[in-house]
C-alpha cells in the first residue's frame, strides 16, 4: 500500500489513499481533525469494524450498537489509556456479550501497538529518484 501526502494550504496536510482523501488540519483554523485525532479515531473505528463483522457473521442486527472511546492522559501530554465501551441495545443476545468484546479486542490497530512497526524517514531527490535516510 502507498499513500501520498499533500500540503493543500495553511496548516492542512492530506493523505491520499486510492480514491480517498483523509484531511487533517491544525488549530487555530482547523477545518479537519488533527492527524493525532485521526490516529486515535482509528482505534475506535477499527474496534467497530470487528464488532460489525462479529454481528454479521452471527446474523445479529448491529442497529443500536455504538462505541464510545475515552482517551485518558498520562500526565505528560500524551495518552495513558484508551477505553473502548461497546454500548449494546436492548435485546442484544446475552450469550454474545463477552464474545463481542473479544472480537473488538482483536482490532488490527490495537495489535499494531503491541508490535509497533519500524518507521523509517528519508528524503527523495527529484533529480535522482533515490532516497536518503534521515
Amino acid at each position: 500500500m502507498e499513500m501520498t501526502i499533500s500540503f493543500p494550504g495553511g496548516m492542512r496536510v492530506d493523505a491520499h489513499v486510492g480514491p480517498h482523501v483523509i484531511r487533517t488540519d491544525q488549530p487555530p483554523e482547523a477545518s479537519a481533525p488533527t492527524p493525532f485525532v485521526h490516529f486515535l479515531a482509528s482505534i475506535g473505528t477499527c474496534a467497530g469494524v470487528y464488532v460489525l463483522g462479529f454481528c454479521r457473521q452471527r446474523g445479529v442486527d448491529p442497529a443500536g450498537i455504538r462505541i464510545t472511546e475515552r482517551i485518558h492522559g498520562n500526565g505528560r501530554g500524551g495518552v495513558g489509556a484508551v477505553d473502548i465501551l461497546i454500548h449494546l441495545p436492548e435485546g442484544f443476545p446475552e450469550k454474545y456479550r463477552a464474545a463481542v468484546v473479544r472480537a473488538a479486542d482483536q482490532c488490527a490497530v490495537k495489535e499494531a501497538f503491541r508490535n509497533p512497526p519500524e518507521i523509517r524517514v528519508a528524503t527523495v531527490s527529484a533529480s535522482e529518484g533515490t532516497a536518503a535516510a534521515a
